[in-house]
């Protein structure tokens, strides 16, 4: 199962998505200019083989569900995401603010 819905986090609309897999599932939250995600995102593939697209993402490690991934520090976060403020150990929400 596939759930979209909108969060709002400061008066500011973000929309999560949450895919239901076999034994997991991959969470992601997303602005008009980058996301969040789970233990699933490879932020190094999008550092090395993606450089060129400056994507703005963060990852956070051992999240269930919406509510913690925006909780939970990050783990890991792009280049172009440290080029607009964004660093390990920022909370999940507070990235998504420095996104909009």
């Amino acid at each position: 199962m596939i759930k979209i819905e909108p969060i709002k986090i400061d008066d500011h609309l973000f929309t999560a998505i949450t895919v239901a897999l076999p034994k997991t599932n991959l969470i992601a939250v997303t602005s008009d200019k980058g996301y969040i995600m789970c233990g699933a995102l490879d932020v190094a593939l999008l550092n090395e083989k993606l450089k060129d697209r400056g994507i703005i993402a963060g990852r956070a490690v051992g999240v269930r569900n919406v509510e913690q991934l925006l909780e939970a520090p990050l783990e890991s976060v792009t280049i172009e995401a440290e080029r607009n403020g964004i660093h390990v150990g920022m909370k999940g929400k507070d990235a998504l603010l420095k996104m909009l």
